[in-house]
């Protein structure tokens, strides 16, 4: 599935639909401003996958600071098996610059 646009993630938040959002930046960055979603730093990603197990057929979208690390970890999370991840696009950085 495509990347996800960052004004399509902040309306869809601001609707309250109940989304599966992982940020995969350090947990220093995520305590300077997240907008909610599931800490797993990407290099834990490996050791915590099982973790996501239920959302294999699920909607998730990862994020980080820019989009790469995410990019990463979208490509990582397909490899293992789930169908529909979107990163989103220019990460927090563009999120918050809406």
């Amino acid at each position: 599935m495509n990347d996800i646009q960052a004004d399509e993630l902040k309306s869809r938040i601001e609707k309250g639909e109940k989304l599966n959002i992982i940020d995969v930046r350090e947990g220093w960055e995520y305590e300077e401003k997240n907008i909610g979603a599931t800490l797993i730093p990407l290099n834990t990603l490996p050791m915590r996958v099982k973790e996501l197990e239920d959302l294999k057929e699920e909607e998730v979208i990862v994020h980080c600071k820019s989009g790469r690390r995410s990019a990463n970890a979208k490509k990582y999370l397909e490899q293992q098996g789930f169908k529909n991840v979107r990163n989103l696009e220019g990460g927090i950085d563009g999120y918050l610059a809406q």
